[in-house]
Parts: C-alpha cells; structure tokens; sequence
C-alpha cells in the first residue's frame, strides 16, 4: 500500500493498497519447515510489496502524479490529490519472489516518462527476465521497450540478465544496471542502448585492494558533476568494486 502522512503532524491522510502482499521469507525460505517454521498463515503469499518509494511529478496543465513501481510487475499512477485514487496501472512481466519491479523506477520530467527496469529472473535460467520500459506518465501507455541483450556471463553461477536495480536519468539519457554485470545507457526517447559497459572483471584499484565487479543490484548509479559513480557486485555474481566513469 501506499501511506500518505501529514507533514507536521504524522497523521494519516490517506491509504491506497494496491495488489495485497503478506509474503514473509521466514515461511518460505530456509527453516521454513518443521519446528522452527514460525508463526505462518498456510498461504505464505507472494512477494509483491513496493520495494523503493513512489516519484511525486508534475505533468502538464498543473496535474501532479504519484508513481509506484511494485514487485507484481505494476507500474501505477495514483492522483495525490484524490486520496490516492488509482487513475492507471500497467504491468510489464510475470512478477512475484524476486520478480516484477524489484528496487524502484526512474522519471524524466523533460519527456515526461517514467521508466521501469523487469527483474523476472528464474533462477538457474540467465536468459530469463529484464527489459526496461519507458511508460507516459499521464496514461500509462508503453512508449517503447528495449529487450535485455543475451547475458555475455551465461554459464556462469548467478549469471542472469535480470534488472533489478533502480534507473538513473540525465537529460537525454536512462541508465540502467544488470544482474549480468552490465551497465547500460539508453536514449530516454527510444530505448536505443548507446553505452554498454561490462563491469565483471578484476581492477586495480587506486587504493591498492584487489576488485572485481559483478552483478548489479538493489542500488543504481549516482551522476554528478560529470562523473557517474556506481557499486559493483552482489550475491548472484560477487564483487567489491566502486567505480567511477567520466563523461569522456
């Protein structure tokens, strides 16, 4: 659900629940069964909660929008104004456990366009899930789509061309980490991939400590002053790298 709060006061304005989660990984995953099980309802649910914050945009005519990514693969648009009232909904894959639209989505306020990377990966599966999608913001509707590129790691433990990570926008450009180890940059307006880099490989370092990149997940990347900064590797395909590209 989304919760909407008072800012001085904390009280509750208004809820909206979008599709009902209750999933809890201590009735699904290890020491799920037997005596250590827990507290556990006999339908554990589906993990489709929101997993990042909802984006507050304006559109134009002085219309505002709340956007939510969910992990049941919805992206939705509430109207803040109407106590959330749902004014579209889109969905863009299968979703579920570590499915749907994992850690958040991206809006570009220039081509008013929200954007929504597809985890959906199966595991032992690598060319199973990602994609990302630019939606209008207003409606809903699906501007373009850009396919995930075959994994260059298949065959390699975690490998998967999922893309759980959250997008990052600049003007004219969405980028948008992989579970494959890659990073890619995206026309806002096409989908074109205009930039691809493979971060799985050893560095060395300015510190002098051995790295390696892999997997990107649960965090994007921050732009500043020209430089793009961003973390690579995660459990699927282990790594302890940051990394740091400039413009040229």
């Amino acid at each position: 659900a989304i919760v909407a709060m008072d800012m001085e006061t904390g009280a509750i304005r208004w809820t909206q629940q979008a599709a009902p989660d209750m999933f809890n990984w201590d009735c699904v995953g290890q020491g799920a069964q037997g005596p250590q099980k827990g507290n556990c309802p006999d339908n554990a649910g589906t993990d489709v909660d929101f997993g990042a914050s909802p984006i507050l945009v304006d559109l134009d005519g002085g219309r505002q929008m709340l956007l939510a990514g969910q992990k049941s693969a919805v992206v939705w648009g509430f109207d803040p104004e109407q106590r959330g009232k749902i004014m579209w909904q889109t969905r863009i894959g299968k979703g579920g456990p570590g499915g749907g639209i994992q850690w958040g989505i991206a809006y570009s306020p220039i081509d008013k366009l929200v954007f929504a990377p597809l985890a959906d990966s199966v595991r032992g599966e690598p060319l199973s899930g990602g994609g990302l999608f630019a939606l209008d913001a207003a409606t809903g509707k699906v501007v373009w789509h850009t396919p995930p590129p075959k994994p260059s790691c298949a065959g390699q433990r975690g490998c998967s061309g999922a893309q759980r990570s959250p997008p990052s926008v600049i003007p004219g450009i969405v980028f948008s980490p992989s579970m494959d180890g890659h990073i890619r940059a995206h026309e806002a307006k096409t989908g074109r991939i205009v930039w691809d880099f493979d971060a799985a490989r050893d560095y060395t370092t300015v510190n002098g400590i051995p790295a390696r990149g892999g997997s990107f997940s649960a965090t994007g990347a921050t732009i500043v002053d020209g430089i793009l900064y961003v973390n690579s590797g995660y459990s699927s395909m282990p790594g302890n790298v940051l990394l740091a590209f400039s413009v040229n």
